[in-house]
């Protein structure tokens, strides 16, 4: 059996939240200083005080979602919805970050003050690590979230159109240049988790099977073309990449979901390596 330490979850994951929200990851700097149109030096300036004075990106330090891959022979020491949620409390409540989390979503909108709870999805894997893969995720670019049920004989042409509409519709709402995650099969739920997680993985990271790559990169284009581009202003890119996840699907359905995230692509992976115990 494998034990996960409850005080080493606590501690990684704090870390890997305050490296996220103050710290500009390099690929996100770099197509920042890349960009010479409107507001391009207060973009960089905000990233040096926020990386030099242990201050967050944004005043919308977003709710805190994990993707977590265990061992399946692993055992926790505390369960794994109170570690991630410690962190995220220890955080929020120790460093200058808003609290978004209200308590109920319609009638009593109370803020918990911790920005707790945070959303745990639990995947098992045969690695003998715990691998969590987080997402801070502001409200702008989640209230562009969207689903489509398309029908089965739709093809690529259709998918690409309904991203693409919805994107020039809504896409300078949510603090472009974009991340954007296509789930594309399963059940509607579990397409909308995989766009979810397609956002958590790396600007140069592609799908391993080429149909999916082209398509990502055939809707990267087209939404580039839209001109949206930073901040809405019409300059630089709108989309910074897309990121397709599949999985199999009925034969009446075809779930495509679209997770988007802010330019700043607050993200971060961590892992922890369990400790061995005899079982009885």
């Amino acid at each position: 059996m494998l034990l996960i330490k409850h005080e080493e979850l606590v501690g990684k994951i704090s870390q890997k939240i305050i490296e996220a929200n103050n710290i500009m990851r390099e690929e996100i700097f770099q197509q920042v200083l890349s960009y010479e149109g409107p507001f391009c030096d207060v973009l960089r300036r905000n990233a040096e005080v926020a990386r030099t004075k242990d201050l967050p990106l944004c005043q919308d330090t977003g709710f805190v979602e994990f993707f977590i891959f265990i061992p399946f022979n692993a055992i926790f020491e505390r369960p794994i919805q109170e570690s991630c949620d410690e962190a995220v409390k220890k955080v929020y409540s120790s460093k200058p970050y808003r609290h978004s989390i209200v308590t109920d979503p319609l009638y009593e909108r109370k803020n918990t003050r911790t920005n707790t709870p945070s959303i745990c999805h639990i995947f098992h894997w045969d690695e003998e690590k715990v691998q969590i893969r987080l997402l801070i995720k502001g409200g702008g670019s989640e209230n562009l979230t969207t689903l489509f049920m398309l029908s089965p004989t739709a093809g690529e042409e259709e998918l690409m159109g309904k991203i693409i509409e919805h994107v020039a519709r809504h896409g300078s709402k949510g603090c472009p240049p974009l991340r954007v995650g296509v789930g594309v099969g399963g059940s509607a739920d579990k397409a909308m988790l995989l766009s979810r997680l397609a956002l958590t993985y790396s600007l140069s990271d592609v799908n391993p099977d080429p149909r999916y790559e082209s398509l990502e990169r055939r809707i990267s284009e087209k939404l580039n073309q839209l001109r949206i581009g930073f901040q809405g202003l019409g300059v630089g890119p709108t989309i910074f990449s897309v990121h397709v996840l599949q999985a199999p699907t009925h034969i009446a359905n075809l779930p495509v979901a679209v997770s988007f995230d802010c330019y700043l692509s607050r993200i971060g992976v961590v892992e922890v390596e369990p400790v061995r115990i005899e079982s009885r």
